[in-house]
């Protein structure tokens, strides 16, 4: 069961299940809560789950307006003083991704880790393996279809409003996010950078963010696309647990993080 929470305006439905440390599970665009169904049971088995849903997503309610992922970002920042009360681990995928990333530059005082899959910090044309793919979605496309069905079993604006929707993210994709390498640099949360080897975002741009991010992890998932926590549930899963229970190894051939020691002053030993 879920429920609502105003956040400034926006009616944020929500779900919460499991035991033990916060961990907000942020969702792709398009997409609602039911997405996260090959994890909760996992996650919901070591952790306290925080599921919002996005204004203008699931049972959230679209508001007046574009959409942005800065706004987004703070939508989620008031969600987790209001509702969680204190400092979690942030797992998003796609767009719940680079959401997660903005909160951890934004408020590092509630961010303990962070876990981005899918995720890009610039545009569809600068990180987007297939950029054309933007002008080939409509909000009737045969793709779409199961993410309509979705929506229109959840949104209380109606299918009607599933175009408004479509037409808002496709602006949004276009020229967003725009993430500087030096606010990247900012985020001091541990990180763990998820992708498939055959993701819409491409290996490099993803290798630009793990580079990007001090200290980051970067993991790519094989024979997976940008669905892989719903193709390998079980490897990403054991992935993203480990990560957010365990502290860094001591590796024995640093070379990234040597640098970074280095240059900071501090011993890789």
């Amino acid at each position: 069961m879920g429920d609502y929470v105003d956040l400034s305006g926006v009616k944020t439905w929500h779900e919460v299940e499991g035991a033990g440390d916060p961990l907000v599970l942020l969702h792709g665009g398009l997409c609602t809560n039911e997405t996260w169904g090959p994890q909760r049971a996992d996650f919901a088995a070591r952790f306290r789950l925080f599921l919002p849903e996005r204004r203008g997503h699931g049972h959230t309610p679209d508001v007046p307006g574009p959409l942005s992922y800065q706004d987004m970002a703070d939508d989620t920042v008031a969600f987790i003083e209001a509702v969680v009360g204190g400092p979690a681990h942030l797992v998003g995928w796609s767009d719940g991704g680079i959401v997660a990333l903005l909160v951890a530059i934004d408020r590092p005082d509630l961010v303990r880790k962070v876990v981005a899959m899918g995720a890009n910090f610039l545009p569809s044309s600068q990180s987007s393996a297939a950029p054309e793919m933007l002008d080939q979605v409509t909000p009737d496309a045969p793709d779409l279809a199961m993410f309509l069905e979705m929506y229109a079993a959840a949104s209380p604006d109606g299918a009607d409003h599933w175009p408004v929707v479509v037409g808002k993210l496709i602006d949004m994709y276009r020229d967003q996010p725009t993430i500087p390498a030096e606010d990247l640099a900012r985020i001091s949360a541990p990180t763990l950078i998820l992708v498939g080897d055959d993701d819409v975002v491409t290996l490099e741009h993803t290798i630009a963010l793990y580079r990007a991010i001090p200290d980051s992890e970067l993991a790519v998932v094989p024979g997976t696309s940008h669905a892989l926590p719903m193709e390998k549930p079980g490897e990403v899963n054991r992935m993203i647990l480990d990560f957010l229970a365990n502290d860094p190894i001591q590796t024995m051939l640093p070379v990234r993080r040597a640098q970074a020691a280095a240059a900071t002053g501090i011993s890789s030993a």
